[in-house]
């Protein structure tokens, strides 16, 4: 599906306008995906998986998760410089900041007149899909597909080190698909098995896959990459879109 030149949108929060940019099919009115990035934000890897969703018939918003901290239009390089002030960041953000942004954003998405859909998905990468699983806290999310979602094991996101999100995820109504790297150093498997037992005595509906590979290696830019492991969680992830979001 051919899409329209990428766009921006400055949306108003609490905490300052939040860049947010928008990948959409050409023509059309589209059902809406939230795609939360790295802690890098608006990097090129995302931008083309951005692009690449909105080539299936979606709406894409990517929101600059440090709006509050850094210029509008801010990128953070993939070295240690650009990695120790994402990390920084990660926590010195308060939690109740990250909520009030998702807010904004599926405010921004349902409220609109011309928006014909019931529902929104989310979708996240490291940080992101800590985000992406935590915005499915609103029951207008239908859908979040997390891939290798740091922190929420250790209920250790934003300002304090001390997020509810784990503890809160039986209010999640989405279905959640789970995507991780086994040889990824920031959720072990100790950690992992603590959230699916969560998510499994919740009752709730999810999807878990594991793959021999490294953390962020849907990131195609440097040796973590795993192309064919990426391939079939992009599969995964438009099922689940696909199948939960395409509803009047």
């Amino acid at each position: 599906m051919i899409i329209q030149e990428a766009n921006f949108i400055d949306l108003p929060t609490p905490t300052g306008p939040m860049r947010t940019h928008r990948f959409c099919p050409a023509e059309g009115v589209w059902p809406a995906v939230i795609l939360y990035s790295e802690i890098y934000q608006m990097t090129g890897p995302i931008r083309r998986l951005a692009a690449r969703l909105a080539g299936e018939g979606f709406e894409v918003l990517v929101p600059e998760v440090y709006h509050e901290y850094e210029a509008l239009g801010t990128v953070l390089s993939y070295d240690k410089e650009g990695t120790d002030r994402g990390n920084f960041l990660k926590f010195e953000k308060p939690v109740a900041s990250f909520d009030t942004d998702a807010l904004a954003l599926i405010n921004h998405l349902m409220e609109r007149p011309e928006h014909p859909w019931k529902k929104v998905g989310t979708l996240g990468f490291c940080l992101g899909g800590h985000l992406a699983f935590r915005a499915a806290l609103d029951q207008r999310v239908s859908a979040s597909a997390c891939w290798y979602p740091t922190d929420i094991h250790s209920a250790t996101l934003g300002a304090g080190k001390s997020d509810d999100t784990l503890a809160r995820s039986g209010e999640i109504e989405a279905e959640v698909l789970l995507i991780w790297g086994r040889q990824d150093p920031h959720v072990p498997a100790e950690g992992r098995r603590n959230l699916y037992d969560a998510l499994t005595e919740k009752g709730r509906s999810f999807q878990w896959h594991e793959f021999n590979a490294a953390h962020a290696f849907a990131r195609d830019e440097g040796i973590r990459h795993d192309a064919a492991a990426t391939r079939i969680a992009w599969e995964m992830t438009l099922e689940l879109f696909k199948r939960k979001l395409f509803a009047l």
